[in-house]
């Protein structure tokens, strides 16, 4: 079988990944086709990520400028790209602007859309209605939760083609070889985090009030409330609009900090999951904060409404975007109760063997070119 994967971030790639090298332990080489800021420069060209876990991709589609401008080229890049390869089916993860081009230029090209991760919701971000339009162009769908999937089932998709596999993002989290504090400060130019330090990242919440800018600064000025043994690793926000002024913020921030603050474009997979195994918190907006952080026993302050509405378990905080309130969130996640609350605590994304699952299940679905939809609805109440 001939099965194309859609990767557009740092982020979705570090969670197909494991995916990709499932499909190829059952002797299916994937098509890679990497979009958007994988060919960034100043997002870290992750592109060499990708290259770096053995995948080397097929094509690649340039996808800049606004969202709307994203979405636009990346649909005429995968029209173009998925002519000669002729994949039997198109894998895309999530939610953002250019996956939304992807599936548009799948469906009207007559390839089969496989979904991971429809059904969430987070309201603060035009990603939900993303995310559920991909739903309604997607022929196979796998949710992380079984809450996702009775949305999915609300939207008609058949039920039997709906697989609640949990999240492949947690299954990175349990099988990754994790580096020690040594390699990681190695790893970071010779920045050693210390004993006490916090891995952040905040994007802009797109649906959100309020200026990306000032959210950031609230942010930084309470993080830097914090005892003077407080370290912080910092990621680069990604590009829901434009990240040159946020990135900027940050970097001037680093300047003044003394060696208290690492600035990063990305940490990669290996890179964050280590970092946060050993980090007292994550602080930010992400998703992986409220997915895939629980299972590795790290507390998560959520700021904001970019995730509101997305399921989660006891270790994830939220707070509003205020200096005041990002500080007392801090109080509340560095407190020794919450640090044992995290350790303990179970994950309702977890599945056990998330990737196979998936491969599986794509490996013997018998998809067909312009695939029908029927519109499963709810029995009529008597």
């Amino acid at each position: 079988m001939n099965i194309a994967i859609a990767t557009g971030t740092r982020a979705d790639w570090g969670l197909l990944h494991p995916l990709a090298e499932a499909l190829r332990r059952r002797d299916t080489e994937p098509v890679i086709l990497a979009t958007h800021q994988h060919l960034m420069p100043q997002m870290g060209h992750t592109l060499a990520e990708i290259i770096a876990d053995g995948f080397t991709p097929a094509r690649t589609i340039p996808a800049f400028g606004s969202p709307a401008e994203i979405m636009a080229m990346a649909a005429k890049g995968f029209a173009e790209a998925l002519l000669p390869h002729n994949p039997d089916a198109l894998v895309i993860l999530g939610d953002r602007c250019e996956m939304l081009g992807a599936a548009s230029a799948a469906m009207l090209s007559g390839v089969p859309v496989v979904h991971i991760a429809g059904g969430t919701v987070s309201e603060g971000a035009f990603d939900d209605s993303v995310r559920h339009a991909i739903t309604k162009m997607a022929t196979l769908h796998f949710p992380e939760t079984e809450m996702c999937a009775q949305r999915i089932l609300q939207m008609g998709e058949d039920p039997a083609n709906v697989v609640t596999a949990g999240a492949l993002g947690v299954s990175n989290t349990l099988s990754v070889q994790r580096m020690d504090r040594h390699a990681l400060a190695a790893s970071l130019d010779g920045w050693d985090p210390g004993v006490h330090f916090l891995v952040v990242t905040l994007h802009a919440a797109t649906l959100a009030d309020g200026n990306p800018l000032s959210v950031q600064r609230g942010m930084l000025d309470a993080l830097w409330s914090l005892p003077p043994e407080w370290r912080m690793l910092i990621t680069y926000p990604n590009s829901d609009v434009d990240p040159a002024p946020l990135i900027a913020g940050l970097h001037e921030f680093e300047s003044q900090a003394g060696g208290r603050v690492k600035v990063v474009p990305s940490l990669g997979r290996v890179r964050y999951i280590s970092a946060v195994a050993m980090a007292s918190g994550v602080v930010g907006n992400s998703s992986s904060a409220l997915v895939e952080v629980p299972s590795l026993g790290t507390p998560s302050l959520d700021i904001g409404t970019r995730q509101q509405g997305r399921e989660h378990g006891p270790s994830v905080l939220h707070c509003g975007t205020s200096r005041d309130d990002i500080r007392h969130g801090l109080d509340i996640l560095l407190d020794r109760a919450m640090q044992s609350l995290a350790r303990e605590c179970v994950n309702p994304y977890f599945r056990p063997d998330t990737p196979a699952i998936i491969a599986d299940r794509i490996l013997s679905y018998p998809f067909r070119r312009f695939p029908a939809k029927h519109f499963h609805g709810f029995p009529e109440k008597s």
